[in-house]
């Protein structure tokens, strides 16, 4: 695989030249950004232009819109690529007859993760933005000066990127087509293991053994931070090299552990800290949910490991009041209160449903954007048993992303099942049938969340504003 030279200058050679085929993606973006600082000269291409391509070009891209062999320079040294981008895209194409190396993102960013003494990397099925927010958090508040690659939108750097100075990065590390499995890291968390993605993996024990072979990319002076109650956990720890340190709730047996969970009025959780059977502090969060504990406790084992003291962790957590669309309050209409969520796994969604529980509200809405047709279908009689907690379901339809095929599964599907479990559940084909009835239905003091990963935002935007 080529290997990229990051430290050209200090070998005396020129700025290497990168293109990015589809450089305004969110993933892709932050590492053009990343290069632009180190001074390599960049040029990228998207279907459209936008706010984050022309905040590229201020800092030096060149982007093209609309993709085009014509976009590669003779001389560009590689071209990076997302998954998405398929095998006959003329960008692609031209490379190759240029013979120009390609590496996917994931590859790319392996290679630039080999650049940083600590690279950290949060991996499992949920909870990897808002613990890599939190972890980001801390290490701001302890100086660190990282460098920061997050899923979601995090206030305090003003986006979802941050390019630091350190020898410090952390980034989110994706299981979806095991781009995860081309990463250095030498922190690595793993927060749980379930059923997703299965357009791409064959059944569960595809995943496990996905998440065995990352849990090994970790070296001998690393350290693995991993949630304790995953099933049979000795399976894919069994190998590792470093450092495993274990993370649960209400029991010593973990080397980290919360005890004593109490929820304020926003269902906020604070709890006591123990490392094995000794108290270490009281930890309080501003994020509502017993999940968020639990990712906590995966931060602060990271954390703790790399030196940082209780009293900045314990800063960072208080400095960390949510990420983008991760129970995101967006506001209210007619005394309703609005709250957007992007759970879109049947986990996520009890998760995030417990919350709501201890927030203050009379009737408990949720209107799901149900994603993919193969996760709907896969994950069917979950999604059915974890949106019936609510006292009432919408269903909007599904959410199509990369697929054409509907598999035979549709959202009507899954409100007539609720429906067979005596809770009030309905669909609508349209956002403006879904706002009309919560405009007509909704009363003073219910709470109603938006949920999934596709655009089911703008519902509660339009409602909002």
């Amino acid at each position: 695989m080529y290997q990229f030279d990051f430290n050209f200058k200090e070998h005396g050679k020129e700025a290497p030249k990168v293109h990015f085929t589809g450089i305004g993606g969110i993933s892709m973006s932050g590492l053009a950004e990343i290069l632009l600082s180190k001074g390599v000269t960049v040029s990228g291409s998207d279907n459209k232009e936008s706010a984050v391509t022309k905040h590229l070009e201020s800092l030096g891209a060149r982007v093209f819109i609309g993709q085009d062999e014509k976009n590669i320079a003779s001389d560009t040294d590689v071209l990076v690529y997302t998954a998405a981008v398929k095998a006959d895209n003329p960008e692609l194409l031209a490379a190759d007859r240029l013979s120009i190396p390609k590496l996917t993102r994931a590859q790319f960013l392996g290679e630039l993760m080999k650049e940083y003494k600590t690279a950290i990397a949060v991996s499992g099925t949920h909870g990897k933005t808002t613990t890599t927010s939190m972890i980001s958090e801390i290490l701001l508040e302890d100086q660190a000066d990282p460098t920061i690659l997050v899923g979601g939108m995090l206030n305090r750097i003003g986006g979802n990127l941050r390019v630091g100075q350190s020898s410090t990065m952390i980034t989110e590390a994706c299981e979806y087509t095991n781009s995860f499995l081309s990463f250095f890291p030498t922190h690595g968390i793993i927060l749980n293991i379930k059923e997703d993605h299965l357009d791409f993996f064959k059944d569960i024990d595809d995943i496990r053994h996905s998440f065995k072979v990352f849990a090994n990319l970790l070296p001998e002076h690393g350290c693995l931070v991993i949630n304790g109650s995953i099933e049979n956990l000795s399976y894919i720890i069994e190998d590792c090299k470093c450092k495993v340190l274990t993370y649960g709730l209400n029991s010593t047996d973990y080397d980290y552990s919360a005890h004593h969970i109490s929820y304020d009025e926003r269902a906020c959780g604070s709890f006591d800290l123990y490392h094995k059977e000794e108290k270490l502090a009281n930890i309080g969060l501003h994020v509502p949910g017993e999940h968020n504990v639990s990712n906590a406790l995966a931060a602060i084992a990271t954390c703790l490991d790399l030196g940082i003291s209780l009293d900045h962790i314990q800063a960072g957590f208080s400095a960390y009041t949510g990420t983008d669309r991760r129970f995101q309050v967006r506001g209210s209409f007619h005394g309703v209160t609005v709250v957007d969520d992007y759970a879109h796994h049947p986990d996520e969604i009890q998760a995030t449903l417990h919350a709501a529980k201890q927030y203050p509200h009379k009737k408990l809405w949720v209107v799901f954007q149900p994603h993919t047709y193969t996760r709907t279908k896969a994950l069917f009689d979950g999604f059915v048993q974890s949106l019936s907690k609510a006292d009432a379901v919408v269903l909007a339809d599904i959410y199509a992303a990369r697929e054409t095929d509907t598999l035979g599964v549709s959202s009507a599907q899954i409100a007539d099942a609720i429906k067979k479990l005596g809770v009030e559940s309905y669909h609508f084909a349209t956002f403006e049938e879904i706002e009309n009835f919560f405009k007509k239905n909704c009363s003073e003091g219910d709470l109603l969340i938006t949920m999934g990963a596709g655009d089911v935002v703008n519902i509660a935007n339009d409602l909002t504003k």
